[in-house]
């Protein structure tokens, strides 16, 4: 007798499937402790988050690893990687150890430390990278997020380093001196506002020097939150050479512009800022032509002392895992563009790829790892139903397609339908 039988699923490609899960894999149906009616549910690999802060070590007030991997697992999420600007910082073998025990111990997702590029997060030295990469918690990404690796001395030696042993430097694009107390988009919208803008070349011309330093070295290159356009061709033309580079795009950018910053809410302050239509329409070109590889949410909570205040004071970052799934269904499925498959390697085989997690993105097929979502596609729901310890939730007032129905990780249902129901999450 097997674990689970889940009948009538739909997978990405759209074949109707029965299959079970027993000790952790899928495996053939056969009589099962517990049955499921997946009958008008997609079934897809779970997702992996690439870019997720938990807050902990030092920051539990905003997030843990307990509560934000709870939040990943109702997004769908069977993987996500936890990003190191915590206290202490995550600069060494010790502090990633502790944060991938602290997710074994939550049993929601696979938690999988990144490690910082340099000391503190502070650009001045590098970080003691392999001692992280052979520790028991396998570090394979390495980022300052938060903050760009701005000395191009450094971020040259961060790279020819990481080459040594195949790791992957996820780079902040953001040139410190063209934002200086920049406060969000800069172009009609700051004007008009009085703040301060962030212009898209100070992204553009960080991605351009280190595509170029990946290229010297043959270093695999990742760039973190893409969100303008001359940043996505700068991207193309890389990748048309045989750059090792990769890329992601957030929920939010392809959803939301700077016109949300004219009510002065909080909630859309965000780094890099929200850009132009224009942008959005090209990182959404870029997503689906495979020029942008993966959605990653930078799922960023803080308390509300630290949003619910004047903007110029608020701190950066919004949540973003409980609707990624949502985002990425309207973009890619809903809208037309492009298909269920597509969206599975966007949000699950893609980012396991990039981060080498090999139980994690091998799909529903009989043998494979039961790192599985069921969601279903014609569900309507608020947006303003989340459950991060932090409320900073940009989704509140929109209505989201798709509803994530059962999560399982390692064979474990970690999200079933009658929890979701109690949640009480779907529009009438």
């Amino acid at each position: 007798m097997i674990d689970f039988l889940i009948k009538g699923a739909k997978l990405a490609s759209g074949e109707s499937i029965d299959f079970g899960i027993d000790s952790g894999f899928v495996v053939e149906p056969a009589t099962a402790r517990t049955n499921i009616d997946a009958s008008g549910l997609v079934a897809l690999s779970g997702f992996v988050d690439l870019h997720t802060h938990l807050r902990e070590p030092g920051f539990e007030h905003s997030e843990t690893i307990l509560s934000g991997s709870k939040v990943a697992a109702l997004g769908g999420f069977t993987a996500v990687h936890a990003m190191p600007n915590t206290n202490p910082v995550a600069d060494n073998a010790g502090v990633v150890e502790q944060v991938y025990l602290r997710g074994r111990q939550a049993g929601y997702v696979h938690v999988q430390p990144i490690g910082a590029v340099t000391v503190g997060l502070e650009g001045k030295q590098l970080s003691e990278m392999s001692s992280m990469a052979n520790s028991s918690a396998n570090v394979s990404m390495f980022s300052d997020d938060g903050k760009c690796v701005s000395d191009a001395l450094l971020m040259r030696r961060a790279l020819e380093y990481a080459r040594t042993f195949d790791a992957v430097i996820a780079q902040h694009a953001q040139e410190p001196r063209l934002t200086e107390n920049a406060q969000m988009n800069e172009g009609l919208v700051s004007a008009e506002l009085g703040l301060t803008g962030w212009p898209a070349v100070a992204e553009e011309a960080i991605i351009a020097r280190d595509v170029l330093l990946a290229e010297q070295i043959g270093a695999r290159l990742h760039i973190c939150h893409v969100s303008t356009a001359g940043s996505v061709e700068l991207i193309r033309w890389a990748k048309a050479k045989g750059i090792r580079v990769t890329a992601e795009v957030t929920p939010h950018h392809l959803m939301f512009t700077d016109e949300k910053a004219r009510g002065f809410q909080p909630v859309y302050k965000v780094n890099p800022p929200l850009r132009l239509n224009e942008d959005v329409l090209a990182l959404r070109e870029a997503l689906i032509d495979g020029t942008i590889d993966v959605i990653a949410t930078d799922h960023a909570p803080h308390t509300a002392e630290s949003k619910d205040c004047e903007w110029s004071l608020a701190a950066f970052g919004m949540l973003g895992l409980e609707a990624a799934a949502s985002i990425a269904q309207s973009v890619l499925v809903d809208s037309g563009a492009s298909t269920w498959e597509r969206l599975e390697q966007v949000l699950s085989i893609a980012p396991a790829r990039i981060a080498k997690l090999t139980n994690q993105g091998q799909g529903v097929a009989k043998g494979s790892p039961a790192n599985l979502t069921l969601l279903d596609p014609a569900a309507k729901r608020s947006g303003a139903i989340q459950h991060s310890k932090s409320s900073n939730n940009p989704y509140a007032s929109e209505t989201l397609s798709g509803q994530v129905i059962h999560t399982f990780y390692s064979g474990v249902q970690t999200v079933s339908n009658s929890e979701i129901q109690n949640l009480e999450t779907v529009i009438d």
